[in-house]
C-alpha cells in the first residue's frame, strides 16, 4: 500500500488556498494573458503522455487481471478486448509533479506516467485514451496560498497550457469522434473550468461529450431537496448529473470518505478547499454526488465497488498479473448532511489479514481522495463501455 499510497498521495491538489489572499507572481512566471498568448502558438506540438498509436504509451498498457476475493481466494480475469476505436477519452491527471518550480514544465517523467496506467490505462478497453501533459501546479506548490486562488498566475498557466492541448486535439486528432473527459483533483478542477468556460455554452462542443467523469474536484449544484440536489445550474448550466446508465453528454462527480466530511474538509462542501482552484463559489450551491457504481435518478441507492489497482502499487498483494481487483469488497452511496455531500464507501465483511483501500493517508479533511477513482474503477469503465456504443 506504501507505494500505492505515495503515487496517489501525490495526485493531490491546491486545496488550502482561499480567493481572498493576495496574488503575488513568481519570478520568471509569465502573467495569464502572455501564457495564453505563448501556448496558442503552440497548436500542433502539444506533448502527449498517453497518445494513441505511440510507443511507449502508458495508457494501452497490459489489462491483465487477477480478482483478490474478500474470502482471500483469487482467480484470474478474462482481459477485455481492445477499443473499437469509435470513442475517444481525454484523460487529465491529478498533482503528481516532483519538480521544484511552482508549474510543472512538459516532461515526461515516471510521476505521470504511474499515475496515467494507474487512473486512465482500463479505460483504453472502451475508448482511445489521450492524455497530454499541462502546465499543473506541482506538489511542491501544493500548500502556497498566494498561488490558491483560481485566477493566480500559477493557476491561470496551468489553465493556459490544458486549454492548448484541448484545442490542439480538437484541431488534429479528434476527427469527429465522441469524447469521454476524465479528471481527478487537480486535473477535475482544470476540467470544471474548461468545461464551464469552452464547451458548457458551446451546443457543438457540448454535443460531442459523450461523458464527463470529474472525481474529487467539487463539481456544484443549486441546494435543493433532491439528495444530489438539482440536475444542472451549478458548475454547468447544461450538462447535467448523470442519472441512468448509457445516458450520454452528463457528468459523473464525487469525493469518497468514510462517513460526514469534516468542517475543516477540502472536498464535498461547497466553497471548501479545491472550490477556489476551480473558481467555484458556496453561495446557495451543493456539492455533486453520483455514484459511479449506481447510476440511478435515486442518488441515495447502494452498490457494490469494483476497484481495480496496479499490482506493481500494492506489493503487499502480489499477483502474477499486471493488476489486482477487490470485487465485494466495498459498497457505496451518496450521502448528504447539512454543507457536506459525499460517496460513503465502506467495507464489508472479509477475512482478517486482507488489504484494505480505505485509509485515510492525508488526514480526515481529505478522506479516501488518494483512491478516489481506483476505489470505482471498474465501475467508471462499465459507465464508459455504455455510451461507448
Amino acid at each position: 500500500m506504501r507505494r500505492f499510497a505515495l503515487v496517489a498521495a501525490s495526485a493531490v491538489l491546491a486545496a488550502c488556498s482561499s480567493g481572498g489572499h493576495a496574488v503575488h507572481v513568481t519570478r520568471g512566471t509569465p502573467s495569464p494573458t502572455a501564457a495564453a498568448s505563448a501556448l496558442t502558438t503552440t497548436a500542433g506540438k502539444t506533448v502527449w503522455l498517453c497518445k494513441p498509436g505511440t510507443s511507449p504509451d502508458p495508457c494501452a498498457s497490459s489489462l491483465s487481471a487477477t480478482a483478490v476475493l474478500p474470502d482471500g481466494t483469487r482467480h484470474g480475469e478474462p482481459t477485455p478486448p481492445a477499443a473499437p476505436g469509435n470513442l475517444d477519452c481525454f484523460y487529465v491527471y491529478p498533482t503528481v509533479s516532483q519538480q521544484a518550480t511552482a508549474n510543472a514544465n512538459l516532461t515526461v517523467e515516471p510521476a505521470e506516467t504511474n499515475v496515467a496506467i494507474a487512473q486512465a490505462a482500463r479505460f483504453s478497453s472502451d475508448c482511445r485514451v489521450w492524455a497530454p501533459m499541462y502546465r499543473q501546479r506541482t506538489v511542491n506548490d501544493l500548500f502556497n496560498v498566494q498561488h490558491g486562488a483560481a485566477n493566480s498566475p500559477q493557476n491561470q498557466l496551468a489553465l493556459a497550457s490544458l486549454r492548448s492541448a484541448w484545442r490542439d486535439y480538437l484541431a488534429h486528432d479528434n476527427q469527429g469522434r465522441r469524447v469521454v473527459l476524465i479528471g481527478h483533483s487537480q486535473g477535475a478542477a482544470m476540467l470544471i473550468r474548461l468545461i464551464r468556460a469552452d464547451i458548457d455554452p458551446d451546443p457543438a462542443l457540448r454535443s460531442k461529450i459523450a461523458l464527463a467523469i470529474l472525481a474529487g474536484g467539487n463539481v456544484t449544484v443549486p441546494a435543493g431537496p433532491r439528495l444530489g440536489g438539482a440536475l444542472t445550474g451549478g458548475s454547468f448550466q447544461h450538462l447535467p448529473l448523470c442519472t441512468r446508465l448509457g445516458q450520454s453528454g452528463c457528468v459523473i462527480a464525487y469525493s469518497t470518505y468514510p462517513s460526514e466530511p469534516p468542517a475543516f474538509t477540502l472536498f464535498g462542501r461547497a466553497g471548501a478547499g479545491v472550490s477556489a482552484l476551480s473558481g467555484e463559489t458556496a453561495s446557495n450551491r451543493q456539492v455533486a454526488c453520483v455514484n459511479p457504481a449506481a447510476l440511478s435518478d435515486s442518488p441515495s441507492a447502494i452498490a457494490m465497488l469494483h476497484p481495480y489497482v496496479p499490482s506493481s502499487q500494492l506489493p503487499t498483494t502480489s499477483t502474477s498479473t499486471p493488476w489486482a481487483s477487490f470485487p465485494g469488497h466495498y459498497r457505496a452511496q451518496c450521502r448528504h448532511s447539512g454543507t457536506a455531500t459525499w460517496l460513503e464507501v465502506t467495507p464489508t465483511k472479509q477475512t482478517a489479514g486482507q488489504p484494505t483501500l480505505l485509509q485515510q493517508n492525508l488526514g480526515p479533511a481529505w478522506g479516501y481522495h488518494v483512491v478516489d477513482v481506483n476505489l470505482a474503477l471498474g465501475d467508471l469503465v462499465s459507465d464508459v463501455a455504455a455510451v461507448a456504443h
